[in-house]
């Protein structure tokens, strides 16, 4: 063979390499995977976005879609920086204003004013002010009741003026609480057409006057006669009457140690407030009343200053009083309505 080869001048054979590539299952590479991300990343961003059109108000929509796409585009007219074309300009209107549109913030209701303020203030002030009054009226009324009962019982304790009991008569009325000395058919109080008392009605204003020195409240006395007239031509009548004996009550109280300075008033009221209206000539129409009258008819401002008092506690019901007409004050004076 080398032999041949060496003759034939051809030259030495090469070994044949055969190479066998199997094709398929290789690996492709991570651009997939990328683009994968993007796709995910864009699905966010759109559902986010949806999310935020559903969540959003129509002005809010409007004001988005105006701040990425601003139109008419205003251009500053003040210059800055460099100046030039566009050099230093501004896009939209002086300032950090990005939009004119209403911003894009929760509508929030603006704070009370002062005079709103005040005025609840005032209001919640005035609800105490009323409670407190009507406080100092329950109170009073409270006062009231425990002046009548210790009366009643003093009469009935007291063996001279026991027998008295039945020419007392004591009521509460819009003005306060009203102490009646009537006289009872066969029993009265004053000789008839005179305006000088017995001793025995003398001792029961005494007991009387001597229980409700300790009140506070101012009292009017006041004398009342039934319709029986005196004689054509006279002088003197029921008025001057019934005047005269008020003035004689009130000497009493004064003489059983009552404080000149509480006594409100004096009047006669003659026959024109009876006592039984059905029956005018009623003895019972005979009286002197003696009224303790209400410190809120008297003294109002105990009851305009009650929002900076302490009115305390009390109990018992609430006793809203009536309107009154009312009266002309004159102390330890005649009165003739």
């Amino acid at each position: 063979m080398a032999e041949d080869n060496k003759k034939g001048g051809s030259e030495p054979l090469q070994p044949i390499i055969i190479k066998k590539i199997v094709k398929g299952g290789g690996h492709h590479g991570g651009a997939w995977k990328v683009a994968y991300a993007d796709f995910v990343t864009a699905m966010m961003a759109f559902f986010l976005l949806m999310w935020l059109l559903n969540a959003t108000s129509e002005e809010q929509k409007k004001g988005i879609s105006e701040y990425f796409n601003p139109t008419p585009m205003v251009v500053s007219s003040a210059t800055a920086g460099a100046g030039g074309v566009m050099g230093g300009l501004s896009m939209s209107p002086v300032g950090a204003q990005a939009t004119d549109l209403q911003p894009l913030v929760s509508i929030e209701t603006p704070p009370q004013t002062n005079d709103t303020t005040k005025r609840k203030g005032s209001d919640v002030s005035s609800a105490k002010d009323e409670e407190l009054k009507e406080e100092m009226r329950r109170r009073e009324e409270k006062r009231f009741e425990r002046t009548e009962q210790a009366i009643k019982q003093a009469i009935e304790e007291d063996p001279d003026l026991k027998e008295m009991a039945k020419n007392l008569i004591v009521d509460m009325t819009p003005e306060g609480l009203r102490i009646q000395i009537v006289d009872q058919e066969g029993d009265p109080m004053f000789p008839s057409g005179s305006a000088q008392m017995f001793e025995k009605t003398k001792k029961l204003i005494g007991k009387i006057t001597n229980i409700i020195t300790g009140m506070p409240n101012e009292i009017s006395v006041r004398g009342h006669t039934d319709s029986t007239p005196y004689g054509a031509g006279a002088n003197y009548t029921n008025w001057e009457l019934s005047s005269d004996r008020a003035n004689s009550s009130r000497r009493a109280m004064i003489e059983a140690g009552y404080p000149a300075d509480r006594l409100n008033n004096t009047m006669g009221k003659a026959d024109t407030e009876h006592l039984f209206a059905d029956n005018p000539t009623d003895p019972r129409n005979r009286r002197i009343s003696i009224i303790l009258l209400k410190q809120e008819l008297t003294n109002p401002d105990i009851y305009d200053d009650a929002g900076n008092r302490d009115a305390g506690s009390g109990s018992g019901g609430g006793y809203t009083p009536e309107p009154v007409p009312a009266f002309q004050v004159s102390p330890g004076n005649v009165e003739f309505p």
